[in-house]
């Protein structure tokens, strides 16, 4: 039994060892800035908005722009929900392009979202479960300067974030904090090719509360992106590093 053991053992080492090796690896170095603003209308509704301006080479070339708009419902203290629409530029970046044609896309989602919040000591956490429908452009062929097709597929995503105060034990006015987060993105239904696993986010973040309505925070992100086609056979990823701004504004 022992020796089965040691023999399945490296069986699994050797098939992990083979399946990375495989993997083409296209790495890039990036700079993502956000913009997020909140607007009450009271006491349970919301409106959300954000721009985000992603860039390859820190920020010298376009990667991505991201607009997402959304209505928050607030269930009770600690859990909201909601929906909305987000538009998504995609541009043609890095060695190896996510369009096979090297071309820049559109992409269009709707999306409904749960968060949690909770309090453990000084420690503020936080889960965001995400369900995205999306509607991704595509060329049929080669010589067109814009979309002709949108593939359907769907995607789940899930943020765990924790924050604590540098001083004190609550993220109060003129507090200085920490961040951490991570999100893992799954895609799922008929259309999807070889990013079952689609990416995942991890952010370390040094922030600022100016005041309840202001607050600032940035840091190192790191992505890493499956992408959903093979080139000769072999799996394509990204690996995404950089640099992350955003600000938040609460009106």
């Amino acid at each position: 039994m022992k020796r089965i053991s040691i023999l399945l053992l490296f069986v699994c080492i050797t098939l992990v060892s083979y399946s990375q090796n495989t993997r083409i690896k296209d790495r890039n170095s990036i700079g993502w800035y956000a913009f997020h603003s909140s607007f009450k209308l009271d006491d349970k509704w919301s409106l959300a908005g954000e721009f985000q301006w992603r860039r390859e080479n820190v920020i010298s070339n376009p990667q991505q722009n991201l607009f997402r708009l959304g209505i928050n419902r607030l269930i009770y203290p600690g859990v909201n929900i909601r929906a909305g629409y987000a538009l998504a530029e995609t541009f043609n970046y890095g060695d190896i392009p996510l369009n096979n044609l090297g071309k820049q896309f559109t992409e269009h989602r709707a999306y409904e979202m749960l968060g949690l919040n909770s309090k453990f000591g000084i420690v503020d956490n936080s889960h965001r479960f995400m369900l995205e429908q999306r509607w991704v452009g595509r060329y049929s062929d080669v010589s067109l300067e814009k979309e002709d097709e949108y593939v359907y597929t769907n995607r789940f995503r899930y943020m765990f974030r924790v924050q604590i105060p540098v001083k004190g034990r609550i993220i109060a006015d003129k507090t200085p904090y920490v961040a951490v987060y991570d999100e893992v993105f799954v895609g799922f239904g008929k259309n999807v090719n070889e990013n079952v696993f689609d990416q995942n986010r991890l952010g370390l973040l040094l922030g600022y509360r100016f005041s309840p309505k202001v607050r600032i925070e940035g840091g190192f992100l790191s992505q890493i992106v499956q992408v959903g086609r093979e080139i000769g056979g072999r799996n394509l990823f990204q690996y995404n590093e950089g640099i992350i701004v955003s600000t938040n504004f609460s009106f």
